[in-house]
């Protein structure tokens, strides 16, 4: 049966380091299948609904003009939602170029809050006046110029971003799909292009972190255990790179933790050689083996599980001490941790 890196001392990692490498890899969990929703999440029906509105507005998309949308987004807010997937943009993209093309500053910090606001309250009609009705106005002439004329002539070693199956040719191609359904092979290969989720995966990317830290926490509460957990950003004397748990305190660390989760062996790497930092902190100007601290590495996502090496490092920079989910239960006991614990015997 494997032993974990962290059930034996750092002399015994040393010797046969690729079972541990092993011991790890056999516990590692990926995620990447589901993600949460997060605040704002747009359901099918929901967009269905800003999409039939949509199209509601323009007669079927014959009449795309800003005169007969902009009504429709004001009153079914979420059909802005639409209008930014028809394009393919991001909202800062969609700002900008509305900015480059009407000359009206649509702020960055403007377009991703109206984005928001409406996936927060899509029920809610927008209230237009003043500098809102001018930016609203400049993003739907822009959406409406460029979704009118199609792809123009680029070279060809250029894509062009309107280069998509509903957008091609300008309304014929969005008329002809809204009549007869997009084909599946299409519909999976820009799919391919895009990433599926992708938007929504970078929109949730932080809250993908938090089951593993919330888990965490509740390991160290449960056995009353003094901590500090940072925040994100935030600077910490001492440290460069700020740990995200600190025990007992920021003012006396003696135990540092890392909880990283990451589908992306080269998200991993940055990942390892982060906590390969920590590790080299804790040891500057120390005697061998006293480091200042303890660090500790709590991992999950199948990026982690690619690269031997990388795993390697990871073990000998933490003197062994790398837990996944399945091996959380095990932290206090085999950690410097138990030195903390004010309840309890075992988180087992």
């Amino acid at each position: 049966m494997l032993k974990y890196p962290f059930e034996v001392d750092l002399e015994e990692i040393l010797k046969e380091p690729e079972q541990y490498v092993d011991a790890v890899f056999s516990c590692l969990e990926s995620e990447f299948l589901t993600m949460p929703k997060g605040a704002g999440f747009v359901d099918y029906p929901l967009f269905e609904r800003g999409y039939e509105a949509l199209k509601a507005a323009t007669s079927g998309f014959s009449t795309f003009t800003p005169d007969k949308i902009i009504p429709a987004v004001v009153d079914e807010p979420i059909a802005l939602v639409v209008l930014r997937a028809m394009l393919g943009f991001t909202p800062p993209e969609w700002g900008y170029v509305a900015t480059q093309r009407t000359g009206v500053n649509v702020a960055q910090g403007f377009v991703r809050t109206l984005d928001r606001n409406v996936r927060m309250a899509p029920g809610k009609p927008l209230r237009v006046a003043g500098v809102m009705k001018e930016r609203l106005h400049a993003l739907v002439d822009t959406a409406c110029h460029l979704l009118t004329q199609g792809v123009p002539e680029v070279n060809g070693g250029q894509l062009h971003r309107l280069d998509k199956a509903d957008t091609k040719n300008g309304l014929d191609s969005i008329r002809h799909l809204s009549g007869m359904g997009v084909p599946y092979a299409m519909l999976l290969y820009e799919r391919f292009l895009g990433r599926p989720f992708a938007g929504h995966r970078d929109s949730v990317s932080e809250l993908v972190g938090d089951s593993l830290e919330s888990a965490i926490e509740e390991v160290l509460s449960k056995a009353g255990i003094s901590f500090r957990k940072t925040k994100r950003a935030e600077k910490i004397q001492g440290f460069d790179q700020t740990p995200d748990f600190i025990i007992p305190s920021e003012f006396n660390p003696q135990v540092i933790i890392e909880a990283k989760i990451t589908e992306d062996d080269g998200t991993a790497r940055d990942k390892v050689t982060r906590i390969q930092h920590l590790g080299e902190l804790s040891t500057a100007g120390r005697p061998k083996g006293n480091p200042r601290y303890e660090v500790i590495a709590c991992i999950g996502g199948r990026g982690f599980g690619v690269r031997r090496e990388d795993m390697k490092k990871m073990i000998i920079a933490t003197r062994g001490k790398v837990f996944t989910l399945k091996t959380l239960d095990q932290l206090i006991e085999h950690t410097e941790l138990k030195r903390f614990r004010s309840s309890g015997r075992s988180d087992r």
